[in-house]
């Protein structure tokens, strides 16, 4: 995507969440029996899909990357980046359920079947995080951290179908759900459309600016490695010294 065009996305991005800001805490009515604590499920929600889409994301580039045909090195930078948004918004999903269950709830955190598998999924791409920084070369960075993202990812199918295989304090999906049941109409229906179509619109600018990012410090990790292997080849073969 070239400049321009990420300006003008991001552009349009910020003025699809303002309104979804103005729809969420003033059109949009409150909730017969949560209130105004509903409105914290316009921010929880997009940030648990954009959990869901991020991982997916990280989970694709790393497979690309696994398979000989389409390894390259951006693939890898991808799943990175990815992951990284990935984190943030999981802990914001935290946060915000946190919030969102203390009114609601009665206490800031239960260990309920979604709460926990989503803590472990958290830790688990910290874990990743950090075992990005451990390899030597891009080539080990990309094996480990590769096979490291689709393990993780198995928590992804565990956390969102959690609510029906096990009794859980959470509710089930408002939209998706085993039955199909939308349970959400309205203006409410729209604020939370729009708000996961401009999350969604966020994700895809902050992950291209850290993909950008880190493609720029692979270039110069790279060049670093480079003068480091010059240097040392010319400290074991001096050049020989020139007399008149």
């Amino acid at each position: 995507m070239s400049r321009n065009a990420r300006r003008v996305f991001g552009g349009v991005t910020l003025v699809l969440l303002a309104i979804t800001a103005v729809l969420a805490l003033w059109v949009s009515p409150a909730d017969k029996e949560q209130g105004d604590a509903m409105r914290l499920l316009y921010l929880h929600v997009p940030t648990a899909w954009l959990a869901y889409l991020a991982f997916f994301v990280t989970a694709l580039a790393s497979a690309l990357w696994l398979w000989p045909r389409t390894r390259s090195t951006t693939w890898d930078l991808l799943a990175g980046a990815s992951a990284e948004v990935g984190v943030l918004f999981t802990g914001l999903m935290l946060m915000l359920g946190s919030l969102w269950g203390r009114p609601i709830w009665g206490t800031w955190w239960e260990w309920d079947a979604r709460l926990t598998t989503t803590a472990v999924l958290f830790f688990l791409y910290l874990g990743y995080l950090a075992l990005r920084r451990t390899a030597d070369t891009s080539e080990q960075r990309g094996k480990r951290c590769a096979i490291a993202a689709l393990i993780a990812f198995a928590d992804v199918p565990i956390v969102h179908f959690s609510v029906n295989w096990w009794q859980t304090l959470h509710q089930t999906g408002t939209v998706f759900n085993p039955k199909l049941d939308v349970q959400i109409h309205g203006t409410m229906a729209v604020t939370l459309l729009l708000s996961v179509l401009s999350f969604t619109m966020l994700y895809v600018c902050l992950t291209l600016s850290r993909l950008r990012l880190a493609e720029l410090e692979e270039g110069r990790e790279q060049r670093e490695l480079e003068l480091a292997i010059a240097e040392r080849i010319a400290a074991e073969h001096p050049e020989p010294a020139v007399t008149v």
